[in-house]
């Protein structure tokens, strides 16, 4: 291999591992959610709160560690409206999710100009932002953490049968003890952590927070989640394989005399392939999306 191609391969690797960081982390929080039977479009919306709210407290505060706790929480927050919804007054799941994305559009908008003066978008400073690590943010070395994390939570604790147990068969595991709303509830929470988290990263790597700056990265963290087969591991995988296409179409534009927008389409042209290729052979939760309460005694 020559010294500009080994340049070049290295390059677009980095470029990859940046890319796919905000989605390892909201397709790992979505993973939570929907193992434990609750479907979470808002993924999208909880990672819009999370770089806003991430990117004005460390702003105010001249803090970006502060900033990421700010984004944890204010995920989290979101997340328990949309299990409040869905698991409590037993909403519709989709329409909840929905209108969490519409909330964060409108929401993130309007409070960007109250405390910025009319502004709809800020910089951050550089005492306000991540140092880098090496090549990368910490958020990236952090995001493969929480994937091994989630990896043997799931499959090698008790909590972690139990979060499975209630996403595929809620009866059976409320016949064994087990507080299905409870579950759910905490796996929802825990899933606008994740996604709160993975939304902070996009203003400390790019020094800016911007309206509507995830661009529909919540939808491809889920689609990257079904890509996955609903694993941490694969959704990672599957998030790694969606960077690496969001990379090379920045790499190629200007190239080939084509317009950029051909490029720009890469990513999401290869999102429905995938999700077409393997729609059919991925199967779900069993209890995805259905709502459960507990039989009256007697």
């Amino acid at each position: 291999m020559t010294e500009p191609v080994a340049v070049f391969a290295l390059s677009l690797l980095a470029a990859t591992v940046r890319k796919s960081v905000p989605l390892i982390f909201a397709s790992t929080g979505g993973f939570f959610s929907e193992r434990s039977g609750v479907i979470n479009i808002g993924l999208e919306g909880m990672m819009l709160f999370g770089a806003f709210s991430g990117a004005l407290v460390a702003v105010l505060a001249h803090n970006p560690w502060l900033g990421l706790i700010g984004a944890a929480v204010v995920g989290a927050f979101i997340a328990c409206v949309h299990a409040l919804a869905t698991i409590t007054f037993r909403a519709n799941q989709i329409i909840s999710g929905v209108a969490v994305n519409l909330l964060a559009v409108g929401g993130t908008v309007f409070l960007t100009q109250v405390f910025m003066g009319g502004e709809r978008s800020f910089s951050l400073g550089p005492a306000d932002r991540l140092p880098m690590w090496g090549p990368f943010l910490p958020l990236a070395y952090l995001c493969f953490i929480c994937v091994a994390g989630a990896c043997i939570f799931a499959y090698y604790t008790v909590p972690g049968l139990r979060l499975r147990a209630v996403g595929e068969h809620p009866r059976a595991a409320d016949t064994q003890g087990i507080n299905v709303a409870r579950v759910r509830f905490a796996a929802v929470v825990m899933s606008g952590v994740l996604a709160g988290l993975g939304g902070a990263y996009l203003p400390y790597f790019s020094g800016s927070f911007a309206k509507n700056m995830t661009s529909g990265l919540g939808f491809i963290a889920l689609a990257a989640l079904i890509f996955g087969k609903w694993h941490p591991a694969g959704a990672m995988a599957a998030s790694l394989l969606f960077g690496f296409a969001d990379a090379l179409q920045e790499t190629l534009q200007g190239r080939g005399g084509l317009p950029p927008q051909v490029f720009q389409a890469i990513p999401y042209v290869l999102t429905v392939v995938a999700l077409a290729g393997v729609i059919g052979r991925s199967r779900p939760p069993a209890a995805l999306g259905r709502h459960y309460e507990r039989e009256s005694p007697g």
